[in-house]
Order: C-alpha cells, then sequence, then structure tokens
C-alpha cells in the first residue's frame, strides 16, 4: 500500500504543482503586474530607439525626396506658366499677322477690281469709238443705198409710167412723166 499512496500522492502533487504554477503565473505575462517594470522600461528603450532612426536616418531621406519633388513641381508649374505666356504671344502675333494678311488682301483685291474697272472702262471707250465708227460707216453706206435705190424707184416708175401710158394708148414725154413720178414720191 506504500507504493498506491505513494503513486496516490504522486499523481496528487504533480496535479498540485500544476495547479499551483497557474495560480502564480497569473495568466499572461504581459498582464502580470510583476513584470510590468521590466516591460515599459523595454518599451520605452524600444521608442527611443525607433524615433532615433527614424529622424536620424528615415525622416530626412523622406525630407529630401519630398523637397525634391516640391522643387520639381515649382519648377514644372514655372516652366509651364512661361510656356502659357509664350503661347499667348504667339496666338496675339498670330491673330496680328492673321490681321495685317486680311488688310493686304482687301488692299489687293481693291487694287485689282480699280486696275479691271480702269482695262474695262478703256476697252468699252475702244468699243464705243468702233462702234461708232462702225455705224457712221453703216448709215453712210445705207443713205448711198437709199440714195440709190430712190433713184432706181424714179427710174423703174418712168419706165413703168411710160410704158402704162403707152399701153393705154396715150403719148407722154419725159418731162411729164418725171414731175409726175417726183411729186408722187415726195408725198
Amino acid at each position: 500500500m506504500a507504493t498506491e499512496t505513494v503513486q496516490g500522492d504522486g499523481l496528487a502533487d504533480a496535479v498540485g504543482v500544476a495547479t499551483h504554477s497557474a495560480a502564480d503565473s497569473g495568466g499572461m505575462p504581459q498582464l502580470n503586474f510583476d513584470h510590468w517594470g521590466n516591460q515599459i522600461f523595454w518599451l520605452v528603450l524600444a521608442l527611443i530607439a525607433i524615433y532615433m532612426i527614424l529622424s536620424r536616418v528615415a525622416l530626412p531621406r523622406i525630407a529630401a525626396i519630398l523637397a525634391e519633388r516640391q522643387g520639381t513641381i515649382s519648377n514644372d508649374i514655372a516652366a509651364a506658366e512661361d510656356l502659357k505666356s509664350k503661347a499667348a504671344d504667339a496666338e496675339a502675333a498670330y491673330d496680328k499677322a492673321l490681321v495685317d494678311a486680311r488688310a493686304e488682301a482687301q488692299n489687293i483685291i481693291a487694287k485689282s477690281k480699280a486696275d479691271m474697272q480702269a482695262d474695262l472702262d478703256t476697252a468699252i471707250a475702244k468699243a464705243d469709238a468702233q462702234i461708232a465708227a462702225k455705224s457712221a460707216e453703216s448709215e453712210k453706206a445705207i443713205s448711198e443705198i437709199r440714195a440709190g435705190a430712190l433713184e432706181n424707184v424714179k427710174t423703174v416708175a418712168k419706165d413703168t409710167v411710160k410704158e402704162i401710158v403707152s399701153a393705154m394708148g396715150g403719148k407722154a414725154d419725159a418731162k411729164t412723166i418725171t414731175a409726175a413720178v417726183t411729186s408722187r414720191m415726195k408725198g
């Protein structure tokens, strides 16, 4: 029985040790008040180390990169403003050149119209003179033709009257026939 007691006591001791260490441990080590002083010390030490590393190494690099980016952005904005003003100047020069070109085109058109009108007036005057000369020649020719036609009509009329009078059995002298034809032709 002694072994049983020992075994019983050994098991009880093992169970007692397990329950005693769980009770002594206080649960999670982070929540054990016995270790807080030590944990706070290492926390402060780690934070100071992180602050020193960040302030001496990482933050200056980040600040330099941000400053470089800001400088690049500022330079790009200044260059864009400069290009914008150059573009505005170029547009103004283009507009002025366009207005000047339109004015010059209007002057050329007006001059061309005046030259064409002068040429047209000269050609019209020349054509009018030629037409007047041809018209005078035509009137002269027409009057000559009329005069010739009247003479021919008189001759034909005299011959016809002479033939009619002789056909009727009468006798007419040339002077009487000429007087009768001339009086009839006058109206």
